[in-house]
């Protein structure tokens, strides 16, 4: 019973005043969350079913798009490719006589040489000593054709006298002759022997760079040691580059190449000297082989990439944002009448600093969208800005 009249007495204990107090505040606030969700309808419904007779909304709404005018230029077509780098003309160098014991190597790799220079020296004592005996033998039938045509003269002043006879003088005519025949076997023989110990001398079959070396001093070499040298002719290196067959078809002799090697970035220039006649039925690619001129930092055995160009074709040249691509092939998105977009399927060509060639496709009067063209659909208007030129986004005033 106390407790129930203690609560009853706390009750009725509260100030009707402050009491009245709450009962506004909860009416202020139901009336302002009132007004909130009719302004929150209000907005909704003027987005869905209002605003529109506002043209200047309607403009608004309309996307804006940069597009330019790509003419027509020429365009030149190139193809890259990777191969290796190689001596033009390699020209192997061994032992061309029966060989022997080499005493000096007269050059090194990296030097250049002249036609016919020496190479590398073999010892050459004892065919010294044969020389030497076959000048002696070549003096002796030397000797003996003097006697022979000495003896010749003197039988020929007595014949008119009858003291030598017809026969005689055929017999010494004879002997002259074999003595004559035996100086010229001789010389023969001297001359073989001097052209025995010239090779000796390992030359350089012409004039070019020195690539590798494979002889040292004391080694003992024949003409089965394999090579000893190797020369590029002239000094002129190739790369060996490796392209498809369609891109075979493109290319002819003299195409300008630039060559960079792997690890570099500098480029050199060459041509195409050879085109493959024959395609690698596996790959179904070809070699072309490109001429560069020698530089040091071009070295054979060493991996290349190669930009060839193949052709000049007249094109578009856009930037690579404004082509789009799906299953159906590769498309631009070109603003026509009444600035609706459309689509326009183009085929592209070869890819260039200032952007992708279109060679098909375009005829350099449509006004093409720069970007952003994966945000339109076909049909949608937009408010085109002409940019001052196709690979200048930035857009005239």
């Amino acid at each position: 019973m106390n407790y129930e009249a203690n609560m009853k007495y706390g009750v009725s204990s509260v100030d009707p005043e402050e009491a009245e107090s709450r009962q506004k505040r909860r009416r202020l606030l139901l009336v302002v969350g009132a007004l909130v969700a009719l302004a929150v309808i209000a907005m909704l419904a003027y987005r869905f079913f209002g605003g529109s007779g506002d043209q200047g909304e309607q403009v608004s709404q309309v996307a804006i798009v940069t597009v330019a005018v790509p003419a027509q230029e020429a365009v030149t077509r190139t193809a890259n490719a990777t191969g290796s780098l190689a001596a033009r003309v390699d020209m192997p160098v061994g032992v061309v006589g029966e060989g022997g014991r080499v005493v000096a190597v007269h050059v090194q790799p990296g030097d250049w040489v002249g036609a016919n220079q020496i190479l590398a020296t073999i010892e050459r004592s004892v065919q010294a000593q044969q020389i030497t005996q076959l000048e002696a033998s070549v003096q002796v039938a030397r000797a003996d054709a003097k006697l022979a045509q000495n003896n010749l003269d003197r039988a020929k002043a007595l014949v008119s006298d009858g003291f030598v006879s017809r026969a005689d003088i055929d017999q010494k005519t004879a002997t002259r002759d074999a003595a004559v025949a035996r100086v010229n076997v001789a010389v023969a023989q001297l001359n073989q022997m001097r052209a025995q110990v010239g090779r000796l001398d390992i030359r350089a079959p012409a004039a070019g760079l020195v690539l590798t070396r494979s002889v040292e001093p004391g080694q003992v070499v024949s003409g089965g040691s394999g090579v000893l040298f190797r020369i590029a002719r002239a000094g002129e290196m190739e790369m060996k580059a490796l392209l498809s067959e369609d891109e075979l078809a493109l290319l002819s002799e003299g195409a300008v190449a630039r060559v960079t090697p792997v690890g570099m970035t500098q480029s050199f220039e060459g041509r195409v000297w050879q085109i493959a006649p024959v395609i690698d039925q596996t790959s179904r690619q070809g070699i072309v082989r490109i001429a560069v001129p020698y530089n040091a930092a071009l070295r054979p055995g060493g991996f290349a990439n190669a930009e060839i160009a193949m052709e000049r074709v007249s094109a578009a040249v856009l930037p690579e944002s404004a082509i789009q691509s799906d299953p159906k092939g590769s498309y631009v998105y070109v603003v026509g009448k009444d600035n609706k977009v459309e689509r326009r399927s183009v085929k592209t060509g070869a890819v260039t600093t200032r952007g992708i060639a279109v060679v098909q496709g375009l005829n350099g009067s449509e006004r093409v969208v720069l970007y952003a063209g994966g945000f339109l659909s076909p049909g949608e208007t937009v408010k085109p800005r002409l940019a001052k030129s196709a690979t200048d986004g930035r857009a005239g005033g």
